[in-house]
């Protein structure tokens, strides 16, 4: 059976600054997102799982993070494997979100995420852009 392991991602998100996690910092990169009324701030972050058969490989998704703060509507915009964009998927459902705000209201907005698959073990530095 192949091994699997948790490997890092590196994600910038459409208005959010780019970061990068240290093996499981997902802390690191919800420090470095940039907090503005107009962007909705993740919270909660949810690392794939993936095999190192993966390292390099990018799924960009699009979806809606809802008033509630929830991501939903997802769409793949593009990914070279199926398997690793299901892997991408499952996780960023589980996402928690800041909602954007208009107004002072929690409003929905549309988010592209690009989602960069990086081996921890290869990453020289221990802050990578993406």
């Amino acid at each position: 059976m192949k091994a699997v392991s948790k490997l890092a991602v590196l994600i910038s998100m459409g208005a959010f600054v780019s970061a990068a996690y240290a093996t499981t910092d997902e802390q690191a990169y919800l420090e470095s997102c940039r907090k503005a009324p107009g962007v909705p701030v993740p919270v909660t972050v949810v690392t794939p799982t993936v095999g190192p058969e993966y390292n390099g490989a990018t799924v960009e998704l699009e979806f809606i993070v809802d008033a509630a703060g929830k991501p939903a509507g997802f769409s793949v915009k593009s990914t070279s494997d199926a398997t690793l964009a299901t892997a991408v998927l499952d996780a960023v459902k589980q996402w928690r979100f800041t909602p954007a705000q208009k107004d002072g209201h929690p409003v929905a907005t549309k988010v592209a995420l690009p989602v960069k698959i990086v081996d921890p073990a290869r990453v020289s530095s221990p802050l990578a852009m993406n």
